[in-house]
């Protein structure tokens, strides 16, 4: 960690390296999805794992034709607001929302933060084949974690490429002592052209959280300096960073302390993709005690049946940002996001998003790890 005197919430010189390196028991019974033992050490050991094909077209598609809803219903929203004059309804899923945002940008980040969970996502975040996978990496309780994406990823845009971090730079300190897995699905072949993701192997072993700082650029992202990965977990980044492309139908899964990054999308097409987080539901959510998980498997329940109401009653958005916003009201074209994540960090550069942030504001269970 850093040697300067000043220490930010974020910080904790504890590390938690068998969190994050060593699988839970096996399941003794052969279930449809699970993954071999070589793909088990290989997550556990390198920190994430690429699943070249594991959902069909039949799986897949309908989110696509959800996402498409969601754009419609954005256009209608726009435009009756009088904040674009067209609706651009002769373009397609991968440019429609891109003809848009050039009309009115950060239309992208109002479909990022609305947090719509249509039926199409939640029957790919709860396909039982998947959670038989995930079972072999936290274990036969499982809860889905607050903190999921849709990613609107525009060609040249700021605000859809995410720098290098790792997922519990955003989160509570509670974070730090869980294993959240994330599978980041891409909803067309994700290349290097149009913005796929880079991991640093290995980078998870140490079980220790980096200084991040907020916020990169025009953005609400907080960002891992390369300096600081070398220092802290003893990364040789010449070696480490991993590109991974996905062709749809694939995921790429990945832990909470790994560190990562989406590249710039350097195509003309949009690049769609989810990101989806389980874990034990029997540790902590860490996310600042502002939504709970989704119970979604139970040995002691065979007959679960997931209630998705209380869960999708609770905008994430929102919450994040009543939790450290100067309580100003909000209006439904606003572009701007805050959250909890923005002060546990130095906050070296301003931006219209966090000038938002109350900065006074302080949360008891960043101190816990």
């Amino acid at each position: 960690m850093s040697t300067t005197a000043t220490r930010y919430p974020g910080d904790c010189d504890e590390a938690y390296p068998e969190v994050f390196t060593v699988p839970p028991p096996q399941p003794t019974e052969a279930k449809p999805g699970q993954l071999t033992k070589a793909q088990v050490d290989h997550f556990f050991d390198k920190g994430y794992l690429i699943v070249e094909k594991f959902f069909s077209k039949e799986e897949l598609d309908p989110c696509r034709k959800a996402i498409e809803k969601q754009v419609e219903d954005l256009a209608q929203k726009l435009y009756k607001g009088g904040k674009i004059k067209n609706l651009y309804q002769d373009k397609g899923l991968f440019e429609r929302l891109s003809f848009i945002e050039k009309e009115f940008p950060g239309a992208n980040v109002i479909l990022h933060k609305a947090g719509v969970l249509p039926p199409e996502f939640r029957a790919v975040w709860s396909n039982d084949r998947l959670l038989n996978l995930v079972e072999q990496l936290v274990g036969p309780n499982i809860a889905g974690h607050p903190v999921w994406n849709l990613r609107t990823k525009t060609p040249q845009n700021n605000a859809s490429t995410v720098p290098w971090h790792q997922d519990c730079g955003y989160l509570d300190n509670e974070s730090y002592k869980v294993l959240q897995p994330t599978a980041w699905i891409p909803l067309l072949d994700a290349t290097a052209q149009n913005g796929c993701m880079e991991v640093v192997s290995g980078g998870h072993r140490p079980g220790r959280i980096c200084r991040h700082t907020c916020c990169w650029a025009d953005t609400w992202y907080v960002e891992l300096p390369e300096e600081e990965m070398v220092k802290t977990l003893g990364v040789d980044l010449d070696k480490d960073i991993k590109l991974c492309p996905i062709p749809y139908g694939g995921m790429l899964l990945i832990n909470n302390m790994i560190p990562h990054r989406s590249l710039p999308n350097l195509s003309n097409v949009i690049r769609w993709s989810m990101d989806l987080r389980w874990q034990d539901s029997s540790k902590p959510v860490g996310f600042y005690g502002l939504k709970e998980g989704l119970l979604m498997r139970d040995p002691s329940k065979p007959n679960h049946k997931i209630d998705w109401s209380p869960f999708v009653a609770v905008d994430r958005s929102v919450t994040s940002k009543q939790a450290c916003n100067k309580g100003e009201k909000e209006d439904e074209f606003d572009t701007t996001i805050q959250g909890p994540h923005m002060l546990k960090w130095e906050m070296i550069h301003q931006n219209r998003h966090t000038a938002k942030v109350d900065k006074g504001k302080h949360f008891s269970n960043w101190h816990k790890a």
